[in-house]
């Protein structure tokens, strides 16, 4: 059922494997899946209905998910453990007409020394007629190295007529710089969900960009990032959502500035049908100090209720 079935990577990729897609290194993966480590395979396991198999033109794998699967799940974590590795991977996903399954990705890079690591996936979803999936991904960095860590995720996203996509990327701390790249063409009655969230701190970078066609009668897209930046971080979201059919678009930037923090949002609309009902929201600001007073009339420091905010907004 695969062609790679034993598992063998370091004890630093076990630590991130736990954060990024809730490893149980006593139970391990359950279902399908493919570990990636320093640029190579640490193990990988395919199912009855879903079959994993590498590149043979450039670094990466396919994932093929046969027609009418229901819920399974297939897990593809990515992690880079030590300084001067720059990982490109290529992964593509075939979802069968009728499939109904959840893609557990997730990356973490660790670095201790003085040059940059990275990882920079880039990822296709092809979707045929009437599929579901359910697409999970967080990003930590870790390791007190002077060198950068980064990560530069690309995904693109082909959906065919009733097709359905959920999209659920974190990033939670430790990444010094990450651009985003998301973009998506959108079929008859086609649907995306996006939902980001992202926080920096001290001199990190955190950029994202979103482009969706709504090409298909009836399709619609949710795109919703959520975002704090502390210290001296910059974040940037920019979204564009074209209206070339008769659909229905909303895309929202929600960000709290902290210190020194700094955010720039431009959301943008093309609509080219008459029928296009799009919308764009934006909001940035601080902590509303009547939030802090009322949770330290509980009890709590102003330190505290800080975080208690902040987790609460990050949900």
């Amino acid at each position: 059922m695969s062609d790679i079935m034993n598992v063998n990577f370091n004890s630093i990729t076990g630590e991130m494997l736990k954060v990024i897609s809730d490893y149980d290194p006593v139970a391990g993966f359950k279902g399908a899946y493919n570990i990636r480590e320093d640029s190579s395979c640490a193990g990988r396991q395919s199912s009855e209905n879903i079959t994993i198999s590498s590149k043979t033109d450039k670094p990466g794998i396919d994932i093929t998910v046969k027609p009418q699967t229901k819920g399974e799940t297939v897990f593809i974590p990515a992690c880079v453990t030590h300084t001067a590795v720059d990982d490109l991977v290529y992964n593509d996903f075939y979802i069968g007409e009728g499939a109904d399954v959840v893609i557990v990705a997730g990356c973490g890079v660790h670095n201790e020394g003085e040059e940059d690591a990275r990882h920079n996936g880039i990822h296709r979803f092809f979707l045929e007629p009437n599929s579901r999936v359910v697409y999970k991904e967080k990003h930590i960095g870790t390791g007190n190295g002077t060198g950068l860590k980064k990560i530069d995720p690309v995904t693109e996203c082909f959906m065919k007529e009733n097709s359905y996509l959920e999209m659920d990327t974190v990033q939670l701390g430790g990444v010094d710089k990450s651009t985003r790249t998301t973009s998506a063409e959108l079929g008859d009655n086609a649907k995306i969900v996006v939902r980001e969230r992202i926080m920096t701190d001290n001199a990190e970078e955190a950029v994202s960009k979103f482009h969706v066609k709504l090409n298909g009668a009836d399709s619609g897209v949710d795109l919703v990032s959520r975002s704090v930046a502390r210290g001296n971080s910059y974040q940037a979201f920019y979204s564009a959502v074209d209206g070339n059919n008769r659909c229905t678009g909303h895309s929202a930037c929600d960000a709290i500035i902290a210190d020194n923090g700094r955010v720039d949002a431009q959301p943008a609309l093309n609509a080219a049908n008459v029928d296009a009902a799009l919308i764009h929201e934006a909001a940035i600001g601080k902590i509303a100090g009547e939030q802090i007073l009322k949770l330290c009339s509980l009890g709590l420091t102003r330190e505290e209720a800080e975080e208690k905010i902040i987790e609460g907004f990050l949900k």
